[in-house]
């Protein structure tokens, strides 16, 4: 009889959140992982217990009363708390290190910090990235400066554990600003993310708009997803102002920079309405009311203006056959066609006041929808958890090897 393959898959810096994008990812691919091994998902804390039957791990157990809406645990740490916390994630490893064959973690300020405490026990690791996290704040006063300083001891501390651990990266143009970062090219290998095809499929558009009360005979784009330095969905309100007066912009989701966007959008008077956050199951049900739907990256906050990251939200759309437009990112840009899966362009006020002056029909928007479905279907969770499986076995096999 062959042992399964045990696996610890932990995201050190965040929360379990169910609707947050990285729990959603992480869950996706560890219930996909589970067919093939046995899987145990790790977060720094775990407010909440999650469907299916995964064994959860909580690095900090117990109740707390910080925001559980937030999903990244170690925003706002000062340089004192990341130390403590450090240790506290070599404790952890010396309590669980007898439980795993290999740890999966996933990209955090302090990238490969959980791995570097398994790796001293004799448990090999793997890192898992889906960004390079720049600086990109103006330093304007003495606590900038110093917000500054700890970026720089905690890129230097994920650089170094970059060039000693092997790598998944989730795109192409990660991999490359991995390398640059001084990891070794042939350890880095790229496993893009899945679809959950269950959930995200194509829906009646007519009986969407009919549960939530949207006009069926209007243009509608969908945005779902965070508002935050990463996302900017200003261009997008400033552009609707060229569109036909019936037209509708729905966003999904929430965020910091919320407040901003529903002034400009009173102050413009264009027709958007924010539903802030919805329960998970109920996304596809908005993205089904769509003609198109919205990708909206603040790209000047990556490094080199380029979006390294890989994203669930464009994969998703793609699945219930929706026209993405915008400045799609990650591995979804090589699916996509412009004209004819895609409308693409920059994420700026003048390219969205194009767009929305000549917006294509609604049945030409349906019929690109029809050519993403196509194009997303080789997206799986399935798929991604093979491949993870592949590197969690060759890496395995190292086990009480010095790196």
């Amino acid at each position: 009889m062959t042992t399964r393959l045990t696996i610890a898959y932990a995201a050190p810096g965040h929360r379990l959140v169910p609707t947050a994008g990285p729990t959603r990812n992480m869950l996706c691919l560890a219930d996909a992982l589970s067919e093939l091994a046995d899987v145990t998902l790790v977060f720094r804390r775990a407010p909440e217990p999650v469907a299916g039957g995964l064994r959860v791990l909580a690095i900090e157990p117990g109740v707390w009363d910080d925001d559980a809406a937030d999903d990244v645990a170690q925003r706002g740490l000062n340089p004192i708390e990341h130390l403590a916390y450090m240790r506290r994630l070599r404790t952890f490893a010396e309590s669980q290190g007898h439980a795993f064959d290999v740890v999966l973690e996933k990209g955090w300020r302090l990238s490969g910090t959980l791995c570097a405490a398994f790796t001293r026990l004799g448990v090999p690791g793997v890192l898992v990235e889906n960004d390079v996290r720049p600086w990109w704040e103006p330093i304007r006063s003495p606590r900038t400066l110093v917000k500054y300083g700890s970026h720089l001891v905690a890129d230097a501390v994920s650089r170094r554990h970059t060039r000693q651990v092997p790598i998944i990266a989730e795109t192409d143009e990660l991999k490359t600003m991995l390398i640059q970062r001084g990891a070794v090219a042939d350890r880095v290998e790229v496993i893009g993310l899945g679809v959950d095809h269950r959930r995200f499929h194509a829906r009646d558009q007519a009986d969407a708009r009919r549960a939530l009360g949207i006009d069926v005979t209007v243009p509608v784009f969908v945005y779902v997803g965070a508002m935050d330095k990463y996302h900017d969905l200003a261009p997008v309100i400033a552009g609707l102002a060229t569109a036909s007066p019936d037209t509708e912009l729905h966003v999904v989701g929430d965020g910091n920079g919320r407040a901003e966007c529903e002034r400009l959008a009173a102050g413009l008077g264009t027709a958007v309405r924010f539903h802030g956050r919805v329960p998970h199951a109920s996304v596809p049900t908005y993205i089904a009311t769509a003609d198109a739907c919205i990708a909206a990256y603040r790209e000047h906050t990556f490094v080199g203006d380029g979006v390294p990251f890989s994203t669930l939200k464009v994969p998703e759309y793609m699945a219930c056959g929706r026209a993405v437009v915008g400045n799609a990112a990650g591995q979804a840009r090589a699916l996509l066609e412009h004209g004819i899966s895609a409308c693409l362009f920059p994420n700026d006020v003048e390219s969205w006041s194009r767009f929305f002056a000549d917006v294509p029909s609604r049945e030409h928007l349906a019929e690109m929808g029809r050519a993403a479905a196509k194009a997303a279907e080789v997206l799986t969770w399935e798929r991604t958890a093979a491949r993870y499986f592949d590197v969690c076995q060759a890496v395995a096999a190292t086990r009480g090897r010095r790196p």
